[in-house]
């Protein structure tokens, strides 16, 4: 017998099945499309911390998942042999003119104060190097926390890992202990028939792949896209975000329309060649952060979902509190990410 079964093997399903098999309980994981099928087998992968004030939950749990990170995917490379690709090199964005410029400074205060000695925000003179956004003031913020994975390569290497230690992924099987569901945007869908308001939905994402080695460098911010150099020697640029769309996994001009503002903004990816087009649903639930909690329809069954566009940078801090909750009845969720937050 199992005690816990992990219904998705996307980032949320991958990593709350490692948090438990590390803290010795019995898992199975189980996805009939097999792991990383949904918006997990991305392309982009930035880890990128939301900006420095208004602090709340969302923000504090985000930060301390970030800080986490490092520890938790070299961990899971060393355990499988993989390679997720996570690096920490921080990030650069323009900044266009003088009231960001006054936001930006007001920022590195308000991040000394919240990110304590973990990392900094601060505003520095563009020096003109081929791996800089174009900025209109000469200026760019430059952060410590910003970091990135790659994502298909992080669910293979935490597939390897689970496998190493006698977890395979398989694509079916019968639930047995707690049951956590963590099904993507079928699951909200699951969700929103059996309830009077919608719990959540999926929301289209595009992202490209170019030919690019940038490896070492920050990622980039600008033009309203993440540009980012993955550790294999490609660029990832991303990504659209559709409500609205016909077919979830087909690439079209709006993904042309990112492509070329990341050319624009920053010219030595101009003939950089594009080697991969790819889009897919990402599971935004209604509250806009990751839902996470028991299954009040279904005692004995817990959920975790939404990770939207931050679901890489929340799975270590995720994948803990839910093998809290789990193995030990342990309840650490903060305010507003609870399943009943968005019921």
């Amino acid at each position: 017998m199992h005690d816990i079964t992990i219904r998705g093997a996307g980032i949320f399903g991958l990593s709350i099945a490692w948090a438990c098999l590390r803290r010795g309980a019995k898992v199975q994981v189980i996805d009939p499309n097999g792991p990383a099928a949904g918006s997990s087998g991305g392309i982009v992968g930035a880890l990128a911390p939301h900006v420095p004030e208004n602090w709340n939950p969302k923000k504090a749990f985000q930060l301390e998942s970030l800080l986490m990170a490092a520890t938790f995917w070299r961990e899971v490379d060393a355990a499988g042999g993989g390679e997720s690709g996570y690096a920490r090199h921080g990030r650069l964005q323009p900044i266009p003119d003088p009231h960001l410029l006054e936001l930006a400074q007001a920022r590195a205060g308000t991040a000394k104060a919240l990110w304590q000695d973990h990392a900094t925000w601060q505003v520095i003179p563009a020096t003109g190097t081929a791996w800089e956004p174009a900025s209109p003031t000469g200026l760019l913020i430059q952060d410590t926390l910003s970091a990135l994975v790659h994502p298909r390569k992080g669910c293979a290497s935490l597939v390897r890992a689970l496998a190493a230690h006698g977890v395979p992924v398989t694509t079916e099987g019968v639930d047995e202990g707690s049951t956590l569901w963590a099904t993507g945007v079928a699951g909200l869908e699951t969700m929103n028939a059996t309830h009077h308001r919608v719990i959540g939905g999926g929301v289209k994402g595009q992202a490209a792949l170019l030919q690019h080695d940038a490896k070492g460098a920050p990622q980039l911010f600008a033009g309203g896209v993440h540009i980012i150099p993955h550790q294999d020697g490609t660029v990832a640029i991303g990504s659209t975000s559709e409500r609205d769309y016909d077919n979830p996994d087909r690439t079209d001009a709006q993904l042309d329309e990112v492509i070329e503002r990341a050319r624009a903004a920053v010219p030595v990816l101009a003939d950089a060649p594009v080697i991969a087009r790819w889009a897919g649903v990402r599971p935004r639930a209604r509250s806009r952060a990751p839902m996470l909690g028991p299954w009040s329809d279904r005692p004995g069954h817990f959920i975790a979902n939404g990770g939207f566009k931050i679901g890489f940078g929340m799975a270590p801090k995720v994948a803990e509190v839910m093998a809290d909750l789990m193995l030990e009845g342990v309840d650490g969720i903060p305010d507003g990410f609870r399943v009943a937050d968005n019921l």
